[in-house]
């Protein structure tokens, strides 16, 4: 089973571990439980304690039926909460952000959703392949969510082109065979052509491999089993890691800050209208997914009020830059998306951001246009040291931003989005005095 730390899935291993050792008691043996923990950036401290928790609570490590293991993009090592990150994946966690963020101008779940969901299938792949391979894979997930998952990644691989090799799968592997697909094509969108490609999704795995779920045989709510949670595993809402719809990840505070970001430095409003923007729609969204309401309100109440929020964002800006070396000012440059489209946004961002380089734009332009991988020498050096202080970009990764005027540049992008749930139209000003108007709003 995949376990990435957060509430629901603490359970689930809680259950399983429950299962197995109900089995062993039965049988006389038990069967061997794999839990696998997919590491990304994004994942606080406090994620990886609670995980050390729930295994120590539950008599995981000390039983050799049990293999806790720890992916590190395709490293796979066993479990240990201490283990530092790998640099490698934090480094490509940061420029998925920076390179799909600029290109959907900080559209929150494309930017740090779309390749963390392709990877986390990834580390399904890995792990179900891992040693003496897996039969079955366990989740919380509802047949239903199970059959819209399948029938989304069809779609887009057809969409994207099928891997020959892939239409001979079935099952399971031919899920991981479309999403491989799609992965690869994705990469290539975001990064560019010139790129190189992405890690894939590992999909070969036992052909009869195959998913269970719990879904119908427990109450899988957090509310329903509080006690155990809390008090039994040992799970805590850490202010980071809790965040809006996930317990396992403190993105959905980066969104949010973001949205601020948006309003305040690209709309001419606020930093709290967008706070209220995002933290109103993100709260529906809790409810949605019927989240207990004391995490409604706790979350709610870490949000109310302008000294509530400037702590938030004290808090969030640090971890941005311990997760991903992503500054403040990366960020404002993040939201305004200048590069993109022939850097269609460039002027308005250095009138409003950078003005001392605002003389400078022929110049700067000049540098953008040429090809991605050309030596920049003599004033280009200034400038381009600039831009990567500005924007946390390499000149590279700017210029093919810069280049990818095609129409169609961000039409994966669109497609994995237009089924996401985790999105509402919702009513804003695109100025401080400007008119009402709705604009699509996605997040966590």
């Amino acid at each position: 089973m995949g376990y990435g730390g957060g509430k629901d899935s603490s359970y689930t291993v809680a259950f399983v571990r429950a299962v197995q050792l109900f089995a062993a008691r039965r049988d006389g043996a038990p069967f061997t439980l794999r839990s696998a923990t997919n590491r990304h950036a994004g994942m606080p401290r406090a994620v990886m304690e609670n995980i050390d928790r729930t295994y120590r609570a539950l008599g995981m490590y000390d039983d050799p039926s049990c293999e806790l293991l720890l992916l590190d993009g395709g490293r796979i090592r066993p479990f240990r909460h201490d283990l530092p990150a790998d640099p490698a994946v934090t480094a490509r966690n940061r420029a998925d952000i920076l390179m799909t963020g600029h290109r959907t101008a900080a559209q929150a779940r494309p930017t740090f959703c779309n390749a963390c969901n392709l990877s986390m299938a990834n580390s399904f792949g890995l792990a179900a392949a891992h040693g003496r391979g897996a039969d079955l894979i366990v989740t919380g997930d509802s047949r239903e969510e199970q059959r819209d998952y399948a029938v989304w990644i069809n779609r887009l691989g057809r969409q994207v082109g099928h891997d020959p090799r892939a239409r001979r799968r079935t099952g399971f592997p031919r899920v991981l065979g479309a999403l491989d697909t799609v992965s690869r094509a994705y990469a290539r969108t975001i990064h560019g052509e010139a790129a190189p490609e992405g890690p894939g999704v590992h999909a070969d795995v036992p052909a009869d491999l195959s998913f269970f779920s719990i879904f119908d045989d427990t109450p899988y709510d957090s509310g329903s089993h509080w006690e155990l949670l809390t008090e039994f595993l040992g799970f805590r809402f850490d202010d980071l890691a809790f965040s809006f719809t996930e317990s396992d990840c403190a993105n959905p505070a980066l969104m949010a800050h973001l949205r601020g970001l948006t309003c305040e430095h690209v709309y001419g409003r606020s930093y709290d209208d967008g706070m209220d923007e995002y933290v109103s729609f993100a709260l529906r969204l809790m409810r949605r997914k019927d989240f207990p309401q004391r995490l409604i309100d706790r979350m709610a109440e870490r949000y109310a009020g302008t000294p509530a929020r400037a702590a938030v964002r004290d808090a969030v800006e640090r971890f941005a830059v311990e997760a991903y070396g992503l500054t403040p000012q990366h960020l404002v440059c993040l939201v305004h998306a200048p590069f993109t489209a022939r850097g269609q946004r460039l002027s308005a961002f250095l009138r409003a951001e950078h003005p001392e380089l605002a003389a400078a734009e022929p110049a700067l332009r000049a540098l953008l246009a040429a090809p991605a991988d050309e030596p920049v020498t003599g004033p280009g050096l200034e400038l381009a040291a600039a831009l990567e202080e500005i924007s946390g970009l390499t000149l590279p990764q700017a210029r093919r931003l810069y280049a990818d005027d095609r129409p169609g540049s961000g039409a994966l992008v669109n497609r994995i989005l237009e089924d996401d749930p985790h999105k509402e139209l919702i009513r804003t000003r695109h100025s401080a005095d400007g008119p009402t108007v709705h604009e699509l709003l996605s997040g966590r």
